[in-house]
């Protein structure tokens, strides 16, 4: 498709990262929904040797990045890169571009959890995988896209989403490492926000509460609880969240109307009490 086309042929077009299941999955399936081309960016390492240290839990695979796209045909290009590698982030970025025509949107939702000590007993291996990963993987990611969008055609329609966390508001047990990284995702995001003054490409912030997902269910053995269920008492509606439900708050804030939650941190958490 060349860019002419794609420009000539309307439609928004997203980067999503950590986009083969969970939350990203979800967004990547509401955004197609409502007339996007995206690309989705996952890591992949499955439960192979490419996860980082601490990472106990199985990550998506190449299989589930593959399904995604085969259920969108043409509007879902899959791109295997990590995002703790800034270089494979800009690739992906200029391959929206070249596919498409134009990048409007990125979410960064890739993020691992690790954990269940206190932190004077947490190994600084862990603690460098959530910074890695769950921190400078956001920055890589806006670093990479937001150049795009401000040379696009439309900047005062392009929006950067950061998947926050309840932990970006709250501080959880055992949980210290993940719960400063999430801090730092929102404060990446206002200080993104801060720097786009001006330009009309604007930054926000989601923060799910107890979230249906893998990483939820990894965080129940974290607590050696029986079921991620179990977090469901935590929040106010009295049950987990769907990822659907995320996903729908991050396509309103990927949109031309969602620029007036620039520098906002969305509580998308059911009412999370810790």
């Amino acid at each position: 498709m060349s860019e002419v086309t794609a420009v000539a042929g309307g439609g928004r077009v997203a980067l999503v990262t950590g986009a083969a299941r969970g939350i990203g999955a979800a967004t990547v399936r509401v955004l197609c929904a409502k007339g996007y081309r995206v690309v989705a960016v996952d890591g992949c390492a499955g439960d192979g040797p490419d996860r980082a240290a601490g990472v106990t839990y199985p990550l998506a695979t190449k299989d589930d990045l593959e399904e995604l796209a085969n259920d969108h045909p043409d509007v879902v290009v899959p791109y295997v890169a990590d995002v703790r590698d800034a270089d494979a982030l800009v690739t992906a970025a200029a391959l929206a571009v070249e596919r498409f025509g134009r990048l409007d949107a990125a979410v960064a939702a890739a993020a691992v959890i690790v954990g269940g000590l206190p932190l004077w007993e947490t190994p600084a291996a862990q603690v460098r995988t959530l910074w890695e990963t769950d921190v400078l993987g956001v920055w890589n990611t806006a670093a990479a896209c937001v150049p795009r969008m401000l040379a696009g055609p439309e900047p005062g329609g392009c929006r950067f989403v950061a998947v926050a966390s309840a932990a970006g508001s709250h501080g959880l047990f055992r949980l210290s490492a993940y719960t400063m990284a999430k801090h730092a995702v929102v404060g990446l995001v206002r200080g993104l926000a801060a720097d786009l003054v001006g330009t009309g490409v604007t930054a926000a912030a989601v923060s799910p509460g107890s979230t249906r997902t893998a990483m939820l269910s990894a965080t129940a053995d974290l607590y050696d609880l029986d079921t991620m269920d179990d977090f469901a008492s935590s929040q106010l509606l009295r049950r987990l969240i769907d990822p659907a439900e995320i996903a729908a708050t991050i396509a309103f804030c990927c949109s031309r109307e969602g620029a007036v939650l620039n520098g906002s941190v969305v509580s998308a958490d059911g009412g999370f009490t810790p």
